[in-house]
């Protein structure tokens, strides 16, 4: 049976996993102790090794020896304790959707934020954001796409941020992505030609925990930035419109489309096509070569004898 659905009790200080069909019970280290129906069995379940940091837990599901808490990424915009100007931070809803698709193709939908002046017009881009400035680096195996787009009539989403006004801005998108799925978006608007700090948005974030070969759970948050002084009733209705457009252009938009490539790329592979590349597609190509590199280096060597 399914431990997800049993319970946790605290006895003599260690924590049990009890299971809600037959009653046995687990210790945080996998072992059967206690068994309400007779003698412990010669059993045990798989543990894993977990560290709680940034108010996430972030869970290591290979060989444990090979465990490193030093790998977790930095978001200390989640921290509970995390300031803005010394007050606390604003956050939206945290949300978390199934999307039928493999965590690489939604990878390659964040690090490839293009797609937002189409699939997501009037909230994220629009038509004025199609031509951008797209820069990618590398900072050992971390990836950063950064979009800048000048002088553009502001999406839906960045004018509740902002002035309200529909007028035009400075747009800057990067996305940060560390191995394997965990990504940062640096987001928001400023007056042309001006400067980022004069400016507000949101820092994004995103995390990918794939499910199966072709299902993933996508959690994502989003922070604001420099977030212009408003009174409290205000400010709570910014965060409920703020959750509730980012849940649209993440489960009604991208979910659909994303899931629909996924199937055609299944079918694509059957029959022998490859993908094409375009200009926009530096970001993914560049985390694709880290990906590459980190799963073979963990591959076990055989010997040529």
């Amino acid at each position: 049976a399914p431990l997800h659905r049993g319970t946790l009790s605290e006895q003599v200080g260690a924590t049990r996993l009890h299971c809600a069909y037959h009653g046995l019970a687990f210790s945080a280290d996998g072992a059967c102790i206690h068994n309400p129906h007779g003698k412990l069995p010669k059993a045990g379940v798989r543990s894993y090794p977990m560290v709680e940091r940034h108010s996430l837990l972030w869970i290591w599901m290979g060989d444990p020896a090979r465990a490193d808490a030093g790998l977790i990424p930095d978001f200390p915009m989640l921290d509970p304790d995390a300031t803005d100007g010394g007050s606390p931070v604003q956050i939206s809803q945290r949300d978390h959707l199934l999307m039928k698709a493999s965590w690489d193709l939604i990878t390659d939908n964040l690090l490839d934020l293009s797609h937002v002046s189409f699939l997501h017009e009037g909230i994220l881009g629009n038509t004025d954001t199609v031509a951008a400035e797209i820069d990618v680096d590398r900072d050992g195996d971390r990836v950063t796409a950064r979009r800048l787009m000048a002088n553009v009539t502001v999406p839906g989403l960045f004018d509740l941020l902002y002035r309200r006004d529909g007028g035009r801005v400075d747009l800057w998108n990067d996305m940060r992505w560390d191995a394997p799925g965990c990504m940062r978006n640096d987001a928001g608007v400023t007056e042309p030609g001006g400067s980022r700090a004069d400016g507000t948005g949101i820092f994004g974030t995103h995390f990918l925990t794939p499910e199966t070969e072709a299902t993933t759970w996508y959690h994502f948050a989003a922070v604001r930035q420099k977030p212009i002084p408003a009174p409290a009733e205000i400010a709570d209705d910014l965060r409920a419109q703020l959750s509730e457009l980012r849940r649209i252009a993440f489960a009604e938009q991208d979910a659909p489309m994303i899931e629909a490539q996924q199937t055609r790329r299944d079918a694509a592979a059957a029959a022998g096509e490859k993908p094409m590349l375009l200009a926009i597609d530096k970001g993914p190509a560049a985390y694709r070569q880290v990906m590459d590199r980190l799963i073979a280096a963990e591959k076990p060597q055989v010997s040529a004898s």
